[in-house]
């Protein structure tokens, strides 16, 4: 062991010393629970804290004879909008405060079963429909790189917990971009997975989800470490009698002859791309090059028409599901965000929403014969540096300076690819340090491609955290 404390440890390292015995798993959710109680309240990253509960869980993994799972003793959080029994899954909704789940959702359970431990519940906007992270339940959570840069939403309050050290890993979610915008601004890493390839299930529901955000939506983790998603994302995807369109594929593929190809683009349709995150961008496509992928500039087929078509379906179908539960329930701040996205991106009559829906096949064809060369391709994730907290919620100048700019993320929710982000770059300015990351859209079901590349790049470029800690004093 080195001299680290054990909230520090990436989840694969802690998962090791708890296998050898080295550590027992009382010691490390106690380490977690302490550096939570120590850095939340600045932070509002865990709104619901379970560090009793979590603690008697260790105990009880500590006490148990047989094989341990491959998370056993590993301390974790999970959203505040996924079923965990006998918690509310209130979504950030003052009226859904005292929702409590009968019962735990597949990914929960999947999770408690490779021996995880839950200590506590992360924060998310209204509805977990903004990409900043703030509700009048529980209120705002605070980037730990400091108050001048958003922590992303919707999975913000998991990503500020895992890179402030609140857990080695953080459950997320995600249908425009809330897994991969948290990873981003808080400088962690993710990988969304494709469609169908987590089972999806909330027991506390009363009705299913339009089409398109079953179709559009991912669960999955945000970690310190990508090797630490090869450890735990097998676990999450486990099949479940519940989820009946799950994908029940082993989360490693076959191994694909010859070197990787990957494609590279520095497009950016709106903003231009801006000279810090065109240097991630470079260094992320050198390190991919010095680890023997074949790297290669490709123009990506159709981005614009894909971005904006996916917002426009998925706008359309909130509209008319969802716009009467966010005006009833909602509150000003996240009522005048949906109007300015509708704005933004006008919905469409039921003929043109058939012809969008239709013209979705069209766009997967065309990628999926180019990822049929080139497995990955590498792009910039936002074409500029994170916004400032609560820049969506500024009129329709601010929404295009924040997840306006989400094109790249788009692509893959909409074509149901799995796509992964990873900090490559550090910018600095005036107001203070932002994390910069890089996105990498992989081959139909093959997460493990796309979490091998970041291990790549990571390798060559290293991590963030020892810097935001010491920065976190």
């Amino acid at each position: 062991m080195t001299s680290a404390p054990l909230w520090q440890y990436a989840a694969t390292d802690l998962s090791a010393l708890i296998q050898s015995g080295e550590v027992s798993a009382t010691e490390a959710v106690r380490a977690s629970v302490e550096r939570m109680h120590a850095v939340n309240p600045a932070l509002n990253a865990v709104v619901t804290d379970l560090s009793d509960a979590a603690l008697e869980r260790a105990k009880a993994l500590d006490a148990a004879k047989g094989p341990k799972g491959p998370l056993h003793g590993v301390p974790i959080t999970i959203k505040i909008n996924i079923d965990q029994k006998g918690q509310a899954s209130s979504n950030g909704v003052v009226a859904f405060k005292d929702l409590v789940a009968p019962g735990d959702a597949p990914l929960v359970k999947n999770l408690l079963d490779a021996g995880a431990v839950v200590i506590g519940r992360t924060n998310v906007p209204e509805f977990s429909r903004r990409c900043d992270t703030d509700n009048p339940l529980f209120g705002r959570t605070w980037n730990p790189w400091g108050r001048h840069v958003s922590p992303g939403g919707s999975s913000g309050g998991a990503g500020a917990a895992v890179a402030a050290g609140i857990g080695a890993l953080g459950h997320g979610n995600d249908i425009g971009g809330s897994l991969r915008f948290p990873a981003a601004g808080n400088g962690v890493v993710t990988v969304k997975p494709g469609v169908g390839r987590v089972a999806v299930y909330n027991p506390s529901q009363t009705v299913e989800r339009g089409l398109l955000a079953q179709q559009m939506s991912a669960q999955g983790l945000l970690a310190r470490s990508a090797r630490d998603l090869h450890l735990a994302m097998p676990a999450m995807i486990a099949p479940d009698p519940r989820d009946p369109f799950h994908v029940p594929l082993p989360w490693r593929g076959p191994a694909l002859a010859g070197p990787m190809k990957v494609c590279f683009s520095r497009e950016a349709p709106d903003l231009p791309l801006h000279p810090l995150v065109e240097k991630a961008l470079l260094a992320a496509r050198d390190a991919l090059a010095d680890a023997g992928y074949v790297v290669e500039e490709v123009a990506p087929p159709s981005l614009r028409e894909i971005a904006f078509e996916g917002r426009q379906a998925l706008m359309t179908e909130s509209y008319h599901l969802m716009a009467q539960d966010v005006a009833k329930y909602g509150s000003p701040a996240i009522v005048s965000v949906f109007e300015q996205n509708y704005r933004r991106t006008p919905t469409v009559e039921m003929k043109p929403m058939l012809e969008l829906l239709a013209r979705r096949t069209f766009y997967a064809r065309q990628w999926s014969v180019l990822m049929a060369e080139y497995p990955l391709f590498l792009s910039p994730f936002l074409p500029v540096p994170f916004y400032a907290p609560g820049r969506d919620a500024e009129g329709a100048e601010g929404l295009r300076e924040s997840i306006g700019q989400g094109h790249w993320s788009v692509v893959g929710n909409y074509l149901g690819l799995p796509a992964g982000v990873v900090p490559a770059g550090l910018g600095d300015f005036p107001e203070g340090p932002k994390p910069v990351g890089v996105q990498i859209l992989g081959r139909r079901w093959r997460e493990d491609l796309v979490v091998d590349a970041m291990i790549a790049i990571e390798d060559r470029l290293g991590t963030l955290s020892q810097q935001l800690w010491a920065r976190m004093g």
